[in-house]
């Protein structure tokens, strides 16, 4: 592949926070630890402060690793560095989607991966490994159930309560089935046909089958994927639960800073609760609040009073789930974490969350805008080429691209400002003599002027659209591009899954996005 680079705001496709935050706006400093460069990381590396038990994570994750036969030489390397102190980690995070969801999944961690390789590169004498953060405790299974193929959507039809990395898989076959159809029959299809069956088979619980199917795809690079439903993790995040849970801390602190990001037209992705903690079963994660004088768990009949939480918390950490607000503070505390790798929507809720860090006295990551990118085939690339189109021109709005495209290439004078402005000179001289004569017959002269100008802009579009139908090919053409790159209206990366890219390009595809992605470029990234 070669790859093209261009500016996100030339894109008009991603949020202001986005562009800010690229653009290293002043305003948002205190909303951060520092903006993400090599000289940042030097400065980061220097006052990492780790207090986690890194003896326990090492452990936690040789056991999560248990029953994964493919382990790389630099998988089983990245784990047992994680137990030395100049190991640090580079931490990205998705939710457990089905045959991993959009192509975003697969280009976080491309990015997670890249990034520990130039700071390894830069800074010889530390480790540097990358993470993939598994949001196996999410209970939101309509987040996660389906996948977008070849514009085909496929979806996993269960009843599910409870955290989704525990959900068995049982009934996943026919999505299976579904998805395997649409990869087809090649050498490469029926490989990643394999991999994903056996990814789900035998019954396994999502967390493990997506653990599975992550390590068959990026383990061989050394990515180490964690599941922090682990009593041993939890119980070093205890003491934080048990004092949230009662002081409701987080509540206030990010409160207090999703209001001062408004000063600045930075609105709350996500809004703190009083108590930001769900109580976790096996087939139940239901809500934490405090009524009447106990910890009640929604919906339930479970309620603690202080010291009967104090002891649960102490005897059985595992129960006590975090939302989205707490969970990177959890994230923070167990790993000798740097910087978190997220899209556009999860920074700008990260910038809600630094002042609870401080006040727990946990050391706030950078935060790194994950690469964005779109791979376009040489069938797509041949076709911008004879419109004489680049891929600029790809991410202008479809009609507007159209028209573009008409007024350069039409032989006529379509635009009919010239008409009306000469027009409009003959109307003032004739205000101006019907004022002499009535001035209330004025406004009847502004009136047919109005009126004129409506006639002159319906002619312009119907010689628009005339003009159209002489160019009705290349606007088709023009269609299927659009079609092709932003399915659906929107971005390639938001919506189509892998798979069909690696039946195009095999074991290279995630090779090329690694020789292409530049984690601290800030580009999109255009592969073709």
């Amino acid at each position: 592949m070669e790859a093209k680079y261009i500016d996100y705001d030339e894109t008009r496709c991603f949020s202001s926070t986005v562009t800010r935050l690229v653009a290293k706006e002043d305003s948002l400093k205190p909303f951060i630890n520092q903006f993400p460069d090599l000289k940042a990381f030097k400065n980061i590396i220097s006052q990492r402060k780790f207090d986690g038990n890194r003896d326990s994570l090492v452990e936690s994750l040789i056991h999560q690793y248990e029953n994964i036969s493919t382990q790389s030489t630099l998988l089983k390397s990245n784990i047992k560095a994680l137990g030395e102190s100049n190991t640090f980690t580079i931490t990205t995070g998705h939710q457990l989607n089905i045959f991993t969801g959009p192509l975003y999944f697969i280009f976080k961690i491309v990015t997670a991966i890249n990034l520990a390789r130039e700071l390894k590169s830069a800074y010889p004498d530390k480790n540097f490994v990358p993470v993939y953060w598994m949001a196996t405790e999410d209970h939101d299974f309509e987040e996660i159930n389906h996948t977008y193929i070849g514009g085909k959507k496929i979806s996993w039809k269960l009843n599910a309560t409870g955290a989704t990395g525990r959900l068995n898989t049982k009934s996943i076959i026919q999505a299976l089935n579904e998805y395997k159809g649409i990869l087809g029959i090649s050498k490469n299809a029926e490989k990643l046909s394999e991999m994903i069956a056996k990814a789900y088979a035998d019954e396994k619980n999502l967390a493990d089958a997506t653990r599975y199917l992550a390590n068959e795809l990026f383990g061989e690079f050394g990515l180490v994927i964690v599941d922090a439903d682990d009593k041993s993790l939890k119980s070093q995040f205890s003491p934080i639960v048990e004092r949230d849970i009662i002081e409701q801390n987080s509540f206030k602190n990010i409160e207090e800073s999703s209001k001062k990001l408004a000063t600045i037209n930075i609105h709350a992705q996500v809004n703190p609760r009083e108590i930001n903690f769900f109580y976790l079963t096996n087939d139940l994660r239901e809500r934490i609040v405090f009524e009447d004088g106990k910890y009640q768990v929604l919906n339930t009949e479970i309620s603690f009073s202080e010291e009967e939480l104090k002891q649960e918390i102490k005897e059985n950490p595992e129960i006590f789930s975090p939302n989205v607000v707490m969970r990177p503070l959890y994230q923070e505390v167990i790993l000798p974490n740097l910087a978190y790798i997220g899209g556009g929507g999860e920074l700008a809720y990260w910038l809600q969350l630094k002042a609870n860090f401080d006040f727990y006295q946990v050391d706030f990551p950078l935060l790194v805008l994950r690469n964005s990118a779109m791979v376009a085939d040489e069938k797509t690339v041949d076709k911008l080429q004879k419109l004489n189109l680049t891929f600029a021109d790809a991410f202008v709005k479809t009609e507007a691209l159209k028209k573009k495209y008409v007024l350069q290439h039409t032989q006529h004078e379509l635009n009919l400002s010239e008409e009306w402005a000469n027009l409009k000179s003959v109307f003032d001289d004739l205000k101006l003599r019907v004022q002499q004569i009535d001035p209330t017959l004025a406004p009847s002269t502004e009136a047919v002027a109005v009126r004129l100008k409506k006639a002159l802009d319906s002619l312009e579009k119907k010689l628009m659209r005339a003009e159209k139908r002489n160019f009705s090919e290349a606007l088709n053409t023009i269609e299927k591009i659009k079609n092709q790159l932003f399915p659906g209206g929107g971005l390639q990366e938001r919506k189509e899954n892998f798979g069909l890219f690696y039946v195009k390009y095999g074991d290279d595809f995630i090779p090329e996005l690694l020789k292409h992605f530049k984690p601290l470029d800030f580009k999109f990234t255009i592969l073709h």
